[in-house]
């Protein structure tokens, strides 16, 4: 799979300097961390799942994950979780069809670029979130072969104690399938947000996640548990970081899990809670021009007009508060987030120039593009961090901008 993947290879020849990178699920952990963008969440009990998955997959989704906690009924856990067991089960065995797998004797396929070509069309990365460490175990016994097509579990609430009996499940459960499974732990209990436990909890928590780091992809932010602790729920021109009980949360995670000593790991993005369908408005000017000739600005007002400014906006302060990726709970939001993904020639061109071996000493220079400093030491964590972004987003060409690859990623 790619991003932008699901545009044809002209539209992409058009937009990109450098193209973003293919990669799968057995990619190593670190560019997976970095590649998972706009996370889309989904109920387990939607009876039409695995249609659901391949059917966002053609639209640019790289990563999902299938809901058994907040988003279903407590009643519902039982069908949710034997729905699962049966669209897994169609998963694999459209995956098989299409040669990727031969289930009789669990060969390989006999060429192995035909099997990539196919997962990259079919099959983001999938995730289960759970609600208790022994449902990790007994999902992976029940999904048996067709447990290849998952990627990790999700593991709500994670404290220092809840996430050493998810972690041990998961250990477990990946020597049931033989297979890697990752884990995204998702931060969001009360402890973590009060004042009074939150340095113990993060401390905590840091102790956990450390000790399973080549199992843990990425730390995922519950913002609307927090709001949730205070009676809080943001308006849709608020952004997180305009909450300052919770933008100080942020903050602290960032400071203690998020470190570019080699010690932090990917923390996402909170997800953003408002919606419209503003796909259909968009599509006919799409097909009669995907770069919106002379319509930049109109796309510019529609997005405004439909109530995501705001997660654009709230986007940006990801990334300028160290996350990346983000948690989305409707389609509309993956190409806003894939869009501000992609990185810059601007931005590629000072990352080059700060990590170009003759700069290994340090040293001050002029950007490029003539209009900022880049100072070799202190920048260098940022160009390295940019060049990983680089690597599976790409890069556009220099006369491309945002509205151009979102009204791209919108085509499909």
């Amino acid at each position: 799979m790619r991003h932008f993947g699901h545009i044809s290879p002209t539209a992409r020849e058009g937009l990109f300097f450098r193209e973003p990178c293919t990669f799968t699920a057995d990619s190593p952990a670190r560019m997976l961390s970095v590649a998972l963008g706009a996370t889309l969440y989904s109920p387990a009990t939607r009876p039409s799942l695995a249609d659901d998955v391949l059917k966002q997959a053609a639209r640019g989704v790289v990563s999902m994950v299938l809901c058994l906690e907040d988003s279903i009924d407590d009643a519902e856990v039982t069908g949710a979780e034997a729905n699962l067991i049966r669209q897994f089960a169609e998963l694999a065995a459209r995956d098989a069809a299409a040669g990727n797998h031969d289930t009789a004797s669990g060969a390989a396929p006999r060429d192995p670029r035909e099997a990539t070509a196919a997962v990259a069309a079919d099959v983001p990365l999938l995730f289960i979130r759970v609600r208790e460490p022994a449902q990790i175990t007994d999902l992976v016994r029940r999904l048996g072969e067709s447990a290849r097509m998952l990627s990790g579990f999700v593991l709500p609430k994670f404290t220092e104690e809840r996430g050493r009996q998810f972690l041990e499940a998961l250990a477990e459960a990946e020597s049931e399938c033989a297979r890697r499974l990752f884990a995204m732990p998702v931060l969001e209990s009360p402890e973590l947000l009060h004042l009074e436990t939150r340095g113990e909890i993060l401390q905590g928590i840091a102790r956990s996640v450390e000790k399973h780091r080549d199992r843990v992809l990425a730390l995922r932010l519950g913002v609307t548990d927090f709001c949730s602790a205070y009676g809080l729920r943001r308006a849709p021109d608020m952004t997180a970081y305009d909450v300052h009980i919770v933008a100080s949360v942020i903050a602290d995670v960032v400071n203690v899990l998020g470190r570019a000593d080699g010690t932090g790991f990917t923390i996402t993005g909170p997800v953003w809670e408002y919606f419209r369908r503003q796909e259909r408005m968009f599509k006919p000017q799409l097909r009669r021009s995907p770069f919106l000739e002379g319509r930049a600005e109109e796309l510019r007002t529609a997005l405004i007009e439909h109530d995501l400014d705001g997660l654009l906006r709230e986007i940006e302060l990801d990334r300028a508060n160290g996350l990346l990726g983000k948690t989305c709970i409707h389609p509309s939001h993956v190409a806003p987030v894939h869009a501000l993904s992609v990185v810059s020639h601007e931005e590629y061109t000072d990352a080059q120039d700060i990590l170009s071996p003759e700069r290994g000493g340090g040293g001050v220079l002029r950007s490029a593009y003539t209009n900022k400093m880049n100072e070799v030491k202190p920048h260098r964590a940022w160009a390295e961090r940019t060049l990983q972004r680089a690597e599976v987003f790409g890069v556009a060409k220099e006369d491309v901008g945002f509205v151009d690859l979102l009204a791209a990623g919108l085509t499909n």
